[in-house]
């Protein structure tokens, strides 16, 4: 099965397009749950992702936020607060996100040993 190359396009292929916006091992994670749950508040998110720091969870969201996945809603309140869900853009990663907790659920259990190879 031949597959069109895409590398002559600005970020390479097509793949690293992808990566370059949801790349990394925590905005896949973010974007799963806002997709789960619409609208999220910081500490939400934060209580939700096993592991993350504040400061991670943070400069992640500012990432997805300045590449228009996420959308951030300030309200001027006393303590003030944050609400974070996905844009329509954002939205259209969830065929992505579904397909990549599809696939972790069948092969979490697959285990490779140092003489298996890919």
């Amino acid at each position: 099965m031949a597959h069109k190359n895409n590398c002559d396009r600005p970020y390479g292929c097509s793949v690293e397009a992808t990566l370059s916006v949801i790349g990394g091992r925590w905005k896949p994670v973010i974007i799963f749950n806002l997709l789960q749950n619409d609208v999220l508040r910081f500490g939400e998110l934060k209580k939700r992702i096993e592991g993350i720091t504040q400061r991670m969870l943070t400069n992640q969201l500012r990432e997805l936020e300045k590449d228009k996945i996420v959308a951030r809603k300030v309200y001027a309140e006393v303590p003030p607060r944050v609400e974070y869900s996905l844009t329509d853009y954002g939205r259209t990663l969830e065929p992505i996100m579904i397909s990549m907790r599809d696939w972790g659920a069948e092969h979490v259990n697959v285990k490779f040993d140092e003489s298996s190879a890919l």
